[in-house]
């Protein structure tokens, strides 16, 4: 008899909890009403990668030099987009100081390396001049200021506008003269060990040898590889020491019965000995001129000092030399060490070459040149050389002369007396241009021929 009434207060109890939860949720959800998403400035479709670019394929992108505050080509809000087109965003920050190819300066298509989309220059108005000062004891000279030094050019005195006395890593070019006497490379093999020491850990060497040829040994790389370079040059010989075979069994001629043919003469003439020293310095400043401008670029000989059968001229090497700022630094060994001996090679006998060139070219360059003869000297020698060419006072100008292929002399004075300074003689601007021979005159009476005949 209690089941109805209690079935229909049951219901009305749960459709009542039933409204009560419905307007809840009703008002937190108005209360806590989440914003839209931001809404486009451009309702322009999605791009479409596959859709090809216009026709005309003109680019309006902005220039790095002249960026607007907004793109040129963003469409006023009451101006729908063209369909298909995508306008470009702002540029990305710090896109002003990008500089941009100007226009005519890329390559043609055809152009096969990616390299030439670029040039590197060189700024020919300013000139480093590595500088070293001793004593008269043959002692480097510390403590030097800028207003201690002043520069020539061309008699002209310059403003120097760089000064540091910092060391710097070395880029070296070893030289081996491989026509040395037997007995003498023997005893320069037996010091190899020493020289990887004379060298730091950010400097790089590359080995060269010579005598009748020029061989690369060793790229440039740390001491490790140049040691082992080394190692394998100590195995080879030398030059015999002897005198030439003119004559006996292996210096005549042809013969029959031991006499020479009837109405022959035979001349006997001894091979002659290369010692392509010229060669060898213009090979090593040649791959010289690519490495980092930031190291001291030197070459290093160990040689009698022997120049002849070069194809170059002293001449020409030293244009070379002065153009890319390298300096020459050597250890004279052989004859070149003897001191009676060494002040008379110095001079060019006609026809037998220069009997010791080293000096001419550590002079011109700001070098040195060190003259051992004993296996502990030579030792010595090579600490004493690197640290004088890493250790100099570096002086910097910008002259006022136009660039041009002409020699320009440089004579640098320090204000103390008593003092030996060391510094190249002088430079080459640009590379020195080659001088094209000019056309032969046609002969007077003759025709000149058409360029499509042939004779």
């Amino acid at each position: 008899m209690f089941r109805c009434p209690l079935n229909r207060h049951i219901r009305a109890a749960s459709l009542m909890a039933a409204l009560m939860l419905s307007a809840g949720c009703l008002a937190i959800g108005q209360a806590q009403q989440l914003p839209d998403a931001p809404r486009p400035q451009n309702n322009a479709p999605a791009p479409n990668v596959n859709v090809p670019l216009p026709p005309n394929g003109n680019d309006d992108s902005s220039s790095s030099n002249t960026n607007p505050q907004q793109p040129k080509n963003i469409p006023p809000a009451d101006q729908s987009p063209a369909p298909g087109a995508v306008p470009p965003g702002p540029p990305p920050p710090g896109s002003q100081e990008i500089k941009t190819v100007p226009p005519g300066s890329v390559p043609p298509s055809n152009t096969s390396s990616a390299d030439q989309l670029y040039s590197l220059t060189k700024n020919v108005s300013f000139v480093t001049v590595p500088v070293t000062v001793k004593d008269t004891e043959g002692k480097l000279v510390e403590g030097l200021l800028a207003n201690d030094f002043s520069i020539y050019e061309d008699r002209v005195q310059q403003k120097l506008t760089f000064f540091t006395s910092d060391p710097f890593p070395l880029s070296a070019a070893l030289i081996v003269d491989q026509g040395l006497p037997d007995p003498t490379l023997r005893k320069v093999s037996q010091t190899y060990s020493s020289l990887g020491g004379a060298f730091g850990p950010f400097d790089e060497v590359a080995v060269f040898t010579y005598g009748n040829t020029v061989n690369q040994r060793q790229d440039f790389g740390d001491t490790r590889r140049m040691e082992i370079a080394l190692h394998r040059l100590s195995d080879e010989a030398g030059q015999n020491a002897g005198a030439s075979v003119v004559g006996g069994p292996f210096g005549s001629g042809p013969a029959t019965n031991s006499k020479p043919p009837v109405g022959t003469n035979p001349v006997i003439t001894p091979r002659p000995e290369f010692h392509v020293l010229n060669d060898a310095i213009l090979t090593a400043a040649q791959n010289l001129a690519h490495r980092s401008p930031t190291s001291r670029k030197i070459i290093f000989i160990i040689s009698d000092g022997k120049e002849y059968g070069s194809r170059a001229s002293y001449a020409q090497v030293l244009k070379v030399l002065l153009t890319d700022n390298i300096a020459v630094y050597a250890i004279g060994v052989d004859t070149a060490a003897m001191p009676v001996y060494g002040k008379v090679a110095k001079a060019r006998v006609p026809g037998f070459g220069y009997s010791n060139i080293l000096p001419r070219y550590v002079n011109a360059t700001g070098g040195d040149v060190l003259d051992e003869f004993s296996k502990e000297a030579i030792e010595r020698a090579y600490g004493e050389i690197t640290m004088t060419a890493r250790n100099q006072y570096t002086l910097g100008y910008n002259t006022s002369q136009r660039p041009s292929s002409n020699y320009r002399d440089i004579e640098v004075r320090v204000k103390r007396p008593g003092l030996q300074i060391f510094a190249k003689h002088g430079y080459y601007p640009l590379p020195p241009q080659r001088e094209t021979p000019p056309a032969p005159e046609p002969e007077s009476g003759s025709a000149q021929p058409s360029p499509g005949s042939s004779h």
